[in-house]
Order: structure tokens, then sequence, then C-alpha cells
């Protein structure tokens, strides 16, 4: 028995193939090279004003850490650490929102004298990591994990002036 000979399989004709080959890849190519928007990136006007919000709280704890010092000067060398940490936070911020200004936060007033100045120091940090964290769920992206990141230093320090 010989075998018969094979017989081509119906399908696509050659330039047929080619052609859509091709249609395909130009699809896809220029489905790849469009710019897609990151959503976390894209900022709110909502969103602004709570990070401009969040540097006027963030300053004002960084001044009552200077109105504490002054006010018990005892206190000022155990939070001259804790008082740079804040600063370097406020730093991070303004560089996480440039050309913005801080809306402005009332000032917690004068720190009591003597040792009620750590309290009040303290109460400052407390009410400062709350506004920061609650600011934080409102945000997306880096601008929520810088938030959340200082909300939680905060609490630390809350911790240490304890």
């Amino acid at each position: 028995m010989s075998a018969a000979p094979a017989l081509p399989s119906p399908g696509f004709p050659r330039r047929t193939f080619l052609g859509a080959s091709a249609a395909g890849l130009a699809l896809l190519v220029s489905g790849c090279t469009s710019a897609p928007s990151d959503v976390r990136k894209t900022v709110t006007s909502e969103q602004a004003d709570e990070l401009a919000a969040q540097l006027g709280v963030q300053e004002a704890l960084v001044a009552a850490y200077d109105t504490a010092a002054t006010a018990e000067p005892s206190l000022a060398a155990g939070v001259k650490e804790l008082a740079a940490q804040a600063g370097e936070q406020l730093d991070r911020l303004r560089a996480a929102a440039p050309n913005t200004t801080p809306s402005a936060t009332p000032s917690a007033g004068p720190a009591p004298a003597g040792t009620a100045a750590k309290g009040w120091l303290r109460q400052q940090v407390a009410a400062a990591a709350t506004s920061h964290a609650t600011a934080c769920l409102d945000q997306s992206g880096p601008r929520a994990a810088l938030l959340g990141s200082i909300a939680a230093g905060l609490r630390g320090q809350d911790g240490l002036l304890a």
C-alpha cells in the first residue's frame, strides 16, 4: 500500500495571515506606547487643599516644640531631637506640595510654664498625629504614604513624651 499524498490544509492564505499579523502588531504597538494615566499621581483640588492644611498642622507643631522649650528650659534638651524630626517631616511635606501655601492653622497658644509644658506639648503632638492620619485616608499614592508615615512617627514621639 502506498501512502496518499498529503493535501494542503485549508486555512488562511499566507498573504491574509501576514496582513492580519501586521495589523495586530500595529494595534499592539500603538496600545503599548500610549501613556496610561496613573490615578495615584493625579492630585484633585480637594487633596491639594488637604495637603496644604497638613502643612499648616506641621508648621504649628514645629512652633509648639519651640514654644514648649521656651516655656520650660529644662525640657529643651530633652526634646531637641524630636523637634528636629518634626522639622524634617515638615520639609518632606513641603517637598510633596511644592508651590503650596499652608492653610492657616490656629495656634495652640502659649505653653504653660514648668512641668505642664511637657503635657501640653504631648497634646500638640497627638493632635498633629491624628490630623495627619485622618488626612492620609483621603490621599492616594505617595502623599498617603507620607502622611501615614509622619502620623506614625508622631505617635512614636507622643509615646516618648509620656
